[in-house]
This record gives C-alpha cells, structure tokens and sequence, in this order.
C-alpha cells in the first residue's frame, strides 16, 4: 500500500516543480502541493474552487518535519499532538512567528497540521523532505472521492501526476480540534 519508488519520485519531481498531484489518504482521495510555493497553492484552490481565506491542511511524514513551528507549545500541548499522531487528528496550531506562508492559513493566526499514518503520504513527505498541503480531491461543497476511477474521471485533467494506491480504512475525512482551546472544529 506504500507509495512506490518510482511513483514517489515522479511524485516528488512534479512537487519540486511547483506541480499539483493526487494521492490516496486515511479515507479520501487528496490534493497536494509544495506549501512554499504560492502558485501550486493558489492551483489547489482553483481546481477545488474554494476561497483562499479559508486555509489548507499541512500533512507530515514526522514531527520533525514542522521544524520549529512547535518550539514554543507547552510540555502539555506537545503531549496532545504526541498522543494522537501518527493519525486521523489535525490540529490548528498557533504561528505566531508566521512561519507558514498566509496562502496556507488563509485568514487564520493558526496553521492545521498532522502528522499522517497513510504510508503513502508518509512516503510522499519523506521523500519531499518537508510537508505538504493535503486537503480533499473534490468540488468545495461536493463529495469527497473515494475511488480511482471517479478521481482519474474528475481530476486527471486538472493535476499533474495521480499516485495510485489504497485508501486507508478510515471512514471519514480527519477530525480537526483547536490547540489553544481543544475544541472540535470538524
């Protein structure tokens, strides 16, 4: 179920070169992008047709691919991000220092991150060398893909290079809590 060698290096070529790709997740097929890179980000947007006030998830092979975006969590906030990852949580966490570009955040101080359990994106991300944008292959609004055939009907014109591979056994999309408050969000 693990991303393939070579598919993760054509993956991870298309990626380093501004490109957006497709990849199977925890439950539901998903777009990706580099994060730094305005343009691919702004191209997620537009093919979900979706506004960039809202903000975007950042998917994580490790901890330590947030670098030091967590530096200045507490012990106790740190445990809550540890007791949940690998896995289906996203967390909105504080950027005080804006570390992520405000393309990911959209109009939020905080920035949504997970570290995935998917081997397919945790082989994306190693390879990447950093995360990556992950939200939902589909129309904003509309429903989530859960098949290669309905993805390849409905994005292969629109993405760059589709990772082929296995859903996860998740039935629904990541929850998403508030760190500061613990709150559930979806």
């Amino acid at each position: 179920m693990s991303c393939g060698p070579l598919d993760c290096k054509v993956a991870c070529r298309h990626l380093a070169q501004g490109h957006v790709i497709a990849y199977p997740t925890e439950a539901v097929w998903g777009l990706g992008c580099d994060p730094y890179n305005r343009d691919a980000v702004e191209r997620v947007v537009a093919i979900k047709q979706r506004s960039m006030s809202k903000g975007l998830i950042l998917v994580a092979a490790s901890v330590e691919q947030f670098g030091t975006l967590l530096d200045s969590l507490s012990e106790t906030k740190l445990a809550q991000l540890h007791d949940t990852w690998p896995g289906p949580v996203t967390w909105l966490v504080p950027d005080a220092d804006n570390q992520i570009p405000g393309w990911v955040k959209g109009r939020n101080d905080s920035v949504a991150i997970r570290v995935s359990a998917h081997p397919v994106v945790r082989a994306l991300c190693s390879q990447f060398g950093k995360p990556l944008v992950s939200t939902s292959a589909n129309i904003a609004g509309e429903t989530d893909i859960r098949s290669l055939q309905e993805l390849k009907r409905e994005f292969s014109s629109k993405v760059d290079f589709i990772v082929e591979g296995m859903l996860g056994s998740d039935s629904a999309t990541s929850e998403i809590r508030d760190l500061k408050t613990g709150r559930l969000i979806r």
